[in-house]
């Protein structure tokens, strides 16, 4: 087994294609694993630095890919997101956030790959307290924590598991809210918000991977099975503020017509609070230099 050879999932992803980046550069052998009909256009050149193999749905395949990989870590950041579900997109998530990832665990086990860094979500915590999901999408990264537990009580995996808050970076291809107050800040045009209350607490790219480097490091002393560490600054700021300083950090005028629309249902009012910090990470670009870093 390589300790410097990994292997991502979510590679396609914007922070996957970040990581990979960032892997390629410290020289670890990453092998990114797709279905056959993703786009690797994000990775541009980069997919010639890493191997590149594709999940058919078939555990025996996906063994055979782990024997011959042999990685030591697997960087699991593949999921399907949507705020809001429906009938016609219930299987694509139990697909992609449960089955995939269970026959991922399933092959790091029975090849003996003994590391995962697991990529969970706020969202799990709509309130304080251990479990509330805030829609099905969260519902589905729970339940894959559960069955984790048994791959760590019965073969012994050793999980650390990322949970992310609203994460943003330069060329982030995701309709979140920053590109969209970017896009309407050049168009001139006017978006309606809700009154702005809510709190969102940002991480820049640069600080999130560098947290998933961190986890790489901090689990080869990790003695308990599964640890759950927040990577957010702890420090959120409403809807209002964020747009008010967006438009004074990058000096540019965002039309909001605020209160037009209605909360959504099982809106996140104020982000989970309860998560433990992780270990030699902190975060390094505060907001007004992300905003230039990104739009600037």
């Amino acid at each position: 087994m390589n300790s410097r050879s990994v292997i991502v999932t979510g590679a396609t992803g914007f922070i996957g294609s970040n990581l990979v980046f960032s892997l390629i550069r410290k020289g670890f052998d990453v092998h990114i694993l797709v279905r056959d009909t993703s786009d690797l256009s994000i990775l541009g050149n980069i997919v010639e630095s890493c191997k590149v193999h594709i999940y058919n749905g078939s555990i025996v395949d996906l063994k055979k890919t782990f024997s011959i990989v042999k990685p030591s870590h697997v960087f699991h950041l593949a999921s399907l997101f949507l705020a809001q579900h429906d009938d016609s997109n219930i299987t694509d998530l139990l697909e992609s956030n449960i089955i995939f990832s269970t026959h991922v665990v399933e092959a790091m086990v029975s090849e003996g790959v003994p590391f995962l860094i697991n990529t969970g979500t706020s969202w799990q915590h709509y309130t304080e307290g251990d479990f509330n999901p805030v829609n099905l999408y969260a519902a589905t990264k729970q339940a894959f924590e559960s069955i984790l537990e048994y791959y760590i009580e019965a073969r012994g995996l050793k999980v650390i598991s990322l949970i992310l808050f609203d994460t943003y970076g330069p060329n982030d291809p995701r309709k979140k809210i920053l590109s969209l107050l970017n896009d309407v800040s050049k168009s001139g045009d006017t978006i309606s918000m809700s009154e702005g209350e809510q709190m969102i607490d940002l991480v820049y790219i640069d600080d999130v991977i560098s947290a998933y480097l961190s986890a790489y490091k901090n689990i080869l002393q990790q003695i308990v099975g599964h640890s759950r560490y927040g990577v957010a600054t702890n420090r959120p700021l409403s809807l209002k503020t964020l747009v008010f300083e967006f438009e004074q950090v990058l000096g540019v005028k965002v039309n909001v017509n605020w209160g037009k629309r209605p909360y959504r249902n099982r809106e996140v009012m104020v982000p989970w609070l309860g998560s433990q910090k992780l270990l030699n990470w902190e975060v390094r670009v505060e907001l007004d230099e992300g905003l230039i870093r990104s739009f600037g």
